[in-house]
């Protein structure tokens, strides 16, 4: 019986070995990058909230009448730069201006404008915004996309599986001693303080850390937003939704139309927050889309309309789509915890924060040991 027991004590100890090993390298080659994503999420989390405390044009005095027309907003956005191309309006609440995206000199802006008067209010240049910088650190680390979102989602996998050789180390030798890997031993010296901090928040942590990971991970590979499809789908019948096809006789969208399409989108749910409407161009049919709550991107309905006559094609109301279109929509509502309002925020803005801490201290552990053997 005790070499049974010596036997089963070196295997574990054989994998606790190589958990370590693996733990610690990849660690020193992703800690860095894990620490800059997590650190940015954790900044971008509240952007929207900070962004109405101090910028005054994110808001305009509510009126009791109806929006502009998109088409209006579209003119008055062309005269003040000819030729360019706007294929998007945004609406949200009353008291909200309406929004076009906009590339001058292959720049992105974003340009405001009166919901109400169609009037100019704000053009902003997003690559000098605080918040855009943050994303594109956070998402790309200011890399080109193509490889900004490798290297981050490389550095994202490899952080998943940190996490797992993480628990084979935090593993308790005996379980009647399992508190002494949850608590932090306050009244030691700070390097053992670190240590219990690594351990105890790794643990507490892990499920919130492979949340955050998983779903920001659909971001950078399109696999894993398939996934979240097919995950949506399971156990229920799925029936593909068809997109009207092209209208290879029509050029460009009506004017006429795009009003129409806008208005009829109105009309079908009056009391959505946030509206878009969005010209495909080239013959396609313009597609609108109306969602419950302003700056919240999940639940939402969309409408496909003819781009000369502005008739209404087909529908595709939320509680129509499938299981794995809603979850692959509410994906970023997820990872920024926006689905769930302040609460979820708040949740993301802690895990974001305690994710960021891991390879500082564990940096930390590593060096003390390193500094203590030489």
């Amino acid at each position: 019986m005790s070499i049974l027991k010596s036997f089963k004590k070196k295997q574990k100890n054989k994998w606790k070995r190589y958990a370590g090993i693996l733990h610690l390298w990849l660690g020193l080659c992703s800690g860095l990058i894990v620490f800059v994503i997590a650190i940015t999420g954790c900044i971008f989390v509240f952007h929207d909230e900070i962004k109405d405390v101090v910028y005054d044009w994110r808001f305009v005095p509510e009126q009791n009448r109806p929006f502009v027309k998109p088409s209006i907003i579209i003119n008055n956005l062309q005269d003040i730069y000819p030729g360019i191309t706007a294929d998007m309006v945004v609406y949200n609440t009353p008291n909200r201006p309406a929004t076009v995206h906009i590339f001058l000199n292959e720049i992105p802006h974003d340009v405001y404008f009166n919901p109400y008067s169609g009037d100019l209010i704000h053009i902003q240049n997003l690559n000098k915004d605080f918040f855009m910088i943050v994303e594109t650190l956070h998402r790309f680390l200011l890399l080109p996309e193509e490889i900004g979102k490798q290297v981050t989602g490389i550095a994202t996998i490899i952080f998943l599986f940190m996490l797992i050789s993480g628990i084979v180390l935090w593993w308790p030798k005996k379980w009647k001693k399992v508190s002494h890997n949850l608590t932090v031993k306050w009244s030691a010296r700070w390097r053992r303080k670190n240590y219990d901090w690594h351990r105890a928040s790794g643990f507490y942590m892990i499920l919130p850390a492979m949340f955050l990971a998983i779903t920001g991970l659909a971001f950078s590979y399109e696999w894993v937003n398939n996934s979240f499809y097919t995950l949506g789908n399971l156990n229920s019948h799925v029936e593909a939704f068809n997109e009207p096809k092209a209208f290879p006789d029509v050029f460009e969208s009506e004017p006429e139309a795009i009003d129409m399409a806008f208005f009829t989108t109105i009309a079908k749910l009056p009391n959505s927050e946030m509206y878009f409407v969005w010209d495909q161009g080239q013959g396609l049919p313009i597609i609108t889309g109306a969602y419950p709550k302003a700056l919240a991107f999940d639940h939402q309905s969309n409408f496909y309309f003819h781009p000369q006559t502005g008739h209404l094609l087909t529908t595709q109301f939320y509680n129509a789509k499938s299981g794995g279109v809603q979850l692959q929509e509410m994906t970023y509502g997820l990872h920024t915890g926006q689905y769930l309002g302040v609460f979820g925020k708040i949740m993301a803005f802690i895990g974001s924060l305690f994710i960021a801490s891991l390879p500082v201290t564990g940096f930390i552990i590593w060096y003390g040991r390193r500094k203590k053997n030489s």
